[in-house]
């Protein structure tokens, strides 16, 4: 299950994990237009912990999780 919410500045996305066991904390992601951010609570260190991407990066994991094992360059 996941949520979406557009706020001023971003547009939220709260993806929740209902399939494996154990459970795994929600992670939230929140695009903005110059950055992207992960961001997901840990239990064990009771800290959050927080990725950030450029729209470039993000465009590339997105690719990447389409294509074989392999060196990528992007053309754009």
């Amino acid at each position: 299950m996941f949520t979406i919410e557009h706020e001023f500045d971003a547009t939220v996305i709260t993806l929740v994990d209902e399939q494996s066991t154990p459970l795994r904390e929600d992670i939230t992601v929140s695009a903005f237009a110059a950055e992207i951010t992960f961001e997901q609570w840990d239990p064990r260190t009771n800290t959050v912990a927080k990725i950030t991407l450029s729209p470039h990066q993000l465009k590339d994991l997105t690719a990447a999780l389409n294509l074989p094992e392999g060196i990528y360059r992007s053309t754009s």
